[in-house]
């Protein structure tokens, strides 16, 4: 190595390191691996020109040997991991490759470094990092547990590198990542002791006030903590053993990060945080003892020191969501010291360690079982008594954890999931409607692709629009997602209606042209005649020339010559009002009893409520001295009555009527074709029922009519309600 390129304090640290890794690897190093290693580590810094310290100052050399031997310390001694991270820099230029990596150490060491490769690019994409969904494109790309165990204690060599480094800006950004992409990947991988300090040490430098304040106060020495602990469990143990339970005592000190985070939650100073001082109790028992054995030993607890209540959680009797299971109480310990006293068994136990993704989804985020199955494995091997066995289960473990989805990035660096097979056109989509609807390709990674092109994980996609450009309905056989479809079908019916609403202004004007007075119901019936269901599928044939409008207008005309009588058919979207001739309501003069048995009063019935016989009824006397016969349920009779009390008179029908009352009915329904002439031969074949007038309007595919009809009492009228009801379509009918 050249003189020049370490200082003193560094070529005493490269010594350290390397007499590390040599004591700690053993046998497993050949005389060829370290020759090997050492020439291309040497040749890269003083031919190559790589390993050239950053723009912040730091030698990547003592970085990557300081990650190597932290690897050896926290996971396991292993030559794959070792090497790879000692060499994989070398292959991010022309000096290496994966190949000849393969040739002078073999496929398993080729095999880590490619992955290492593979993972190094998705960190440009600085808006993505801080995206949750990161943490599933990275398991994705890194094809090998062992890569994302190499970057993470990475980052922890580094963390520890930078302390009082001079650019706090550089910090800064260390220490944000660390913390929220890091931190909660080695809690996931179970590495606690790597979150810890990946957590504290982020809040040290981005928050060292705070920081140095709570470390002041937390002083205690490791034999004064331990001490008290001892002395806090002493008469608990001896209680348990009385008891005959079987245990096993955990205490600790809650980390920096943990109090400040409990400090910002509950809103309190360090003196508010009451347990500071954890103890765990882990009984052994089985399943169906387990709640009494757990209840037993929080009775000890609360029998030997006093508990605070408020501060209980029982977790046993209801567990969380994630299945956590414990009782958890907070007492008043020696030396006027608050204690949290965690109790469970030792199968809850196991189930909250093991539970690769409980934190996560108690915090909120989503897991699916697959990737819980692979963390549990991967703890597991890494809690392992045989370090060898460990690493050969880890060389065979798949990282593809997201086979159903892909991880794509936006030019600006967004990241956004997608399910797998997803094409340019669901990513115009997702990203706003009218992108999508206007998508007429996109460029992934630089190169230009149609809006078929199934998307892989790691792409990156900027979207091409063309404002000539609209949905087609062949673009439901290209889009995945149900938002894409839904939006390319609401697009493609919009349209339909608007073509539809030209197409039946085109169709009426060659009618105009024509002399031609069009009937409604003939044209239905010239619809259904030419095989469309719905109108909207009709003028929508026209306005693509599927039908010329001239063939409409001839089979138009020869049905009209055929029918003898036309009748109205047609559906609600078409029906124009008619208009029969207005006649005259005739009453008798004693069919109203008004007042004390009076008759042949002169009065009106009111035109807002339309009263009709058999109605509940009542009389206002107007200023004219005419008597207004209203409904009793009639909103103004309502409000004359608030105000005028004295001037309502009962009122009842008396004997029989042949006369005829006016009633109108609102209708709702399905638009179909035939409906408006089922619902008007209903009216026409009722007794004692005229049909007035009929106005109704359509719209997406619902109608809403006017009916008014003249009837002559109110049995007949609810019995058309019924009959008006039972038409197919027919949803609702009020009388207004």
């Amino acid at each position: 190595m050249t003189q020049e390129y370490f200082t003193s304090e560094e070529r005493t640290r490269l010594l350290q390191l390397v007499k590390g890794l040599n004591d700690r690897l053993g046998d497993q190093l050949t005389t060829h691996d370290i020759n090997t290693v050492h020439r291309l580590i040497y040749r890269g810094i003083t031919v190559a020109g790589i390993f050239k310290r950053d723009q912040y100052g730091l030698n990547p050399v003592i970085r990557h040997l300081t990650t190597a031997l932290t690897l050896c310390d926290s996971i396991a001694p292993d030559r794959t991991m070792v090497i790879a991270t000692l060499i994989y820099n070398l292959c991010r230029s022309d000096y290496l490759d994966v190949p000849r990596v393969k040739g002078l150490f073999g496929d398993d060491i080729a095999h880590v470094v490619h992955g290492l490769l593979h993972v190094t690019p998705l960190y440009k994409k600085q808006a993505a990092v801080a995206n949750e969904n990161f943490h599933k494109l990275l398991l994705t790309f890194a094809e090998d547990v062992r890569v994302i165990l190499i970057m993470t204690v990475d980052r922890l060599a580094l963390m520890r590198a930078i302390n009082h480094h001079p650019n706090e800006k550089f910090v800064h950004e260390i220490a944000s990542e660390s913390r929220y992409l890091y931190a909660p990947l080695a809690h996931k991988l179970g590495l606690y002791a790597i979150k810890t300090e990946l957590e504290d040490t982020s809040l040290k430098y981005l928050n060292r006030p705070t920081f140095s304040q709570i470390a002041t106060r937390l002083q205690e020495t490791k034999e004064e903590r331990e001490r008290y602990i001892k002395d806090f469990v002493k008469p608990i143990e001896a209680r348990l053993q009385q008891e005959g339970l079987k245990y096993e005592l955990k205490g600790r000190t809650k980390s920096i990060n943990s109090i400040w985070q409990k400090m910002q939650k509950q809103g309190v100073d360090l003196s508010g945080i009451y347990d500071l001082f954890a103890i765990r109790i882990i009984l052994d028992a089985e399943p169906k003892d387990e709640k009494r054995a757990c209840w037993l030993a929080y009775s000890i607890v609360t029998d030997i020191y006093k508990a605070n209540t408020s501060r209980f959680k029982d977790w046993i009797t209801i567990p969380k969501s994630n299945g956590y299971e414990s009782l958890h109480i907070t007492v008043y310990g020696p030396g006027d010291k608050w204690v949290e006293v965690q109790i469970r068994s030792r199968r809850m136990d196991e189930t909250a360690e093991r539970g690769v993704a409980a934190h996560w989804r108690y915090k909120g985020i989503k897991s699916d079982g697959d990737v819980d199955k692979w963390m549990n494995d991967v703890r597991e091997m890494l809690e392992a008594s045989g370090q060898e066995g460990q690493m050969s289960l880890m060389r065979n473990m798949d990282t593809n954890l997201y086979n159903d989805e892909v991880f794509v990035f936006t030019p600006k660096g967004d990241l956004i999931r997608l399910p797998q097979g997803a094409t340019i056109l669901d990513f115009a989509f997702h990203i706003h409607s009218r992108v999508g609807s206007t998508c007429i390709g996109g460029k992934v990674d630089g190169k230009n692709q149609k809006i078929n092109y199934r998307l892989r994980s790691g792409d990156t996609v900027e979207v091409i629009t063309s404002s000539t450009q609209m949905p087609r309905l062949d673009w439901l056989n290209i889009a995945v997602t149900s938002k894409a479809r839904n939006k390319i079908k609401n697009a493609i019916n919009e349209r339909r209606a608007r073509q539809a609403q030209l197409a039946r202004e085109t169709l009426q004007r060659r009618f105009k042209n024509r002399k031609i007075e069009t009937d409604d119901a003939t044209l239905a019936r010239v619809i259904k005649k030419m095989g469309y269901k719905t109108t909207t599928d009709f003028y929508a044939a026209i306005q693509d020339e599927t039908i010329d409008v001239n063939d409409v207008v001839e089979q138009y005309e020869a049905l009209s010559n055929k029918q003898s009588e036309t009748a109205p058919r047609g559906t609600a979207e078409e029906f124009i009002l008619q208009q029969p001739t207005e006649r005259k309501e005739a009453f008798s003069d004693d069919i109203l009893t008004i007042g004390d048995d009076v008759k042949g009063v002169n009065y009106k019935l009111s035109k807002c409520c339309n009263p009709i016989f058999g109605d509940r009824i009542e009389g206002f006397i107007a200023s004219d001295g005419a008597i207004k016969i209203h409904r009793s349920d009639c909103k103004n009779l309502r409000h004359l009555k608030s105000r005028y009390p004295y001037r309502i008179i009962r009122t009842r029908w008396t004997g029989k009527t042949g006369s005829q009352f006016v009633a109108t009915l609102k209708v709702l329904g399905r638009d179909d074709i035939g409906i408006v002439s089922s619902i008007t031969s209903v009216i026409n074949k009722t007794d004692n029922c005229l049909l007035r007038s009929i106005s109704v309007q359509a719209e997406g595919g619902l109608f809403e009519g006017l009916i008014t009809v003249n009837i002559s009492n109110i049995a007949l009228l609810d019995e058309l309600t019924k009959k008006i009801l039972n038409v197919k379509g027919v949803k609702q009918i009020d009388r207004i």
